[in-house]
């Protein structure tokens, strides 16, 4: 069992660790894990790891105070298991440490899949601990595992936070103001909210800029070197996926009273917390951080479970056909083979060296 571990307090640093594969007592099974997305989200996970409600670097353990594992999606393979009902040879996607192996303890386990129920993980948020079995899910499709692993997890967000700005009547916003525009958790939320009657603009690098705009989701896709030219009297949501905090001043301070709603959604090129005292500082609203398991649950009460998961399906094979379109090249996927490829990976992302345009896919056992 390799396994590729982080430096808490520098998340381009990792190394491999090597384990001998552990016997399984009763109630165990033993996964292999074939392929797993690592994006920027998986650097959020880590810069966020602490944070109380989200507790990211709790999920695997190292047993050392420094080192942590940064989790992330995909799909692995039953090799052994110890629980009726999680047999040998079975695919499953779910959440993972960044490593070739993985143990779980499999509890309510059911057509659908499982939860792992080690103690540690019980006081951790749930949606993080199930996993779908891909024999019996309906949005499963072979030939698009790599989307699966890369886009399903940020598309999640990306559906639940829409669904929560139009929820909630899009706060009286004539626009959506996003940064980090070219983030796929950003233009799958534009992707969801593309018919609605208000303005998208999204805000990018001057580099990204004519990706951006070539995406189809925003009405105007500006550099940040444009936000002083934009209208400061119309009534803006602000979808913060940056997490700039200069760049967070700077909108509040030219929205001010016009700014209805900031919403913190994601960290792709800063992993600074904003503090009580700066956020009190801002003008306008106090920004809210967005936490999309929120959101499921309250469309869980609403609607019921099952009809939560039809819309998503939905929504997320809509969003597949649309990245895949073959007039436009809106994403590709390129594989990463072992942990040693992971690691140069890992330390691109936090760098923020990735084109947009590609998705990486890691194969933590190198075929």
């Amino acid at each position: 069992m390799m396994q590729l571990q982080t430096r808490r307090d520098d998340l381009a640093h990792t190394r491999i660790v090597s384990h001998p594969l552990p016997a399984l007592t009763a109630g165990e099974a033993l996964l292999r894990i074939d392929r797993l997305a690592v994006t920027s989200n998986n650097i959020t996970y880590a810069a966020f790891g602490d944070v109380p409600h989200l507790r990211y670097w709790d999920f695997f353990p190292t047993g050392h105070q420094d080192w942590g594992h940064m989790p992330a999606w995909g799909f692995a393979t039953v090799e052994h298991s110890t629980v009726s009902g999680v047999e040998a040879g079975e695919r499953y996607y779910g959440y993972w440490p960044v490593a070739t192996h993985a143990v779980v303890q499999p509890i309510r386990v059911s057509e659908r899949g499982f939860y792992d129920g080690y103690e540690h993980r019980q006081t951790l948020t749930s949606a993080y601990n199930q996993y779908q079995r891909c024999t019996t899910d309906a949005a499963y499709r072979p030939e698009t595992e790599d989307l699966q692993c890369l886009l399903r997890p940020l598309f999640i967000t990306s559906f639940m936070l829409a669904d929560f700005l139009e929820d909630n009547a899009f706060f009286g916003a004539e626009q959506l103001l996003y940064s980090s525009a070219s983030s796929k958790t950003a233009f799958g939320t534009a992707f969801c909210l593309r018919h609605a009657s208000l303005q998208q603009t999204g805000l990018t690098s001057a580099r990204h800029q004519p990706f951006v705009q070539g995406l189809g989701c925003y009405g105007n896709a500006l550099d940040y070197d444009s936000l002083p030219g934009l209208d400061a009297g119309t009534a803006t949501v602000y979808v913060d996926f940056s997490g700039r905090q200069a760049l967070r001043q700077q909108v509040h301070s030219h929205f001010d009273r016009q700014l209805t709603y900031s919403c913190f959604a994601g960290s792709a090129q800063s992993h600074d917390f904003l503090t009580p005292a700066e956020a009190a500082a801002l003008p306008g609203p106090k920004p809210e951080l967005y936490f999309a398991p929120y959101q499921i649950r309250k469309r869980n009460a609403d609607w019921g479970a099952a009809e939560v998961t039809r819309r998503f399906n939905q929504a997320q094979l809509a969003f597949y056909d649309y990245v895949q379109d073959p007039q436009h090249r809106r994403l590709s996927t390129t594989a990463h083979h072992g942990l040693e490829a992971a690691r140069s990976l890992i330390a691109e992302l936090v760098e923020g060296h990735i084109n947009p345009q590609q998705g990486h896919i890691v194969r933590p056992i190198g075929t």
